[in-house]
């Protein structure tokens, strides 16, 4: 099965947020934590199933849905850094992989959309 970046990505990045889910189960804190899980695994859902898509516009709406998965998964892991529930180091590899995922997924949001103009 081949693989493109955004997949690699979104699924290592999935793999670190459920790490950062185990080390706040520990810590007792299962409300956060599970919408933190939830959006965060969800990107790499999307994405999956943006490749797979049955039209442009089934893509971008994918796309789109990822894109705001991993801006909810932004805001979950600022969150829980401003609480203490994480410390800075718990957070910086995490955050600098969803800004990473969030930037990729916009270049190829806003790729999709000019092409899609193109072809009208």
């Amino acid at each position: 099965m081949a693989t493109n970046l955004i997949q690699t990505k979104s699924f290592a990045y999935s793999l670190q947020i459920i790490n950062v889910y185990k080390i706040l189960q520990l810590e007792r804190e299962y409300v956060l934590s599970k919408q933190l899980l939830r959006c965060s695994t969800a990107v790499g859902a999307m994405v999956m199933e943006a490749n797979h898509a049955e039209s442009r516009a089934d893509f971008k709406h994918k796309m789109s849905i990822a894109q705001k998965e991993i801006n909810e998964s932004i805001y979950w892991l600022k969150l829980l850094g401003a609480a203490k529930y994480l410390s800075a180091e718990q957070i910086f590899l995490p955050l600098k992989e969803a800004n990473d995922i969030l930037h990729i997924i916009t270049r190829i949001l806003i790729t999709v959309k000019q092409n899609m103009k193109l072809n009208t």
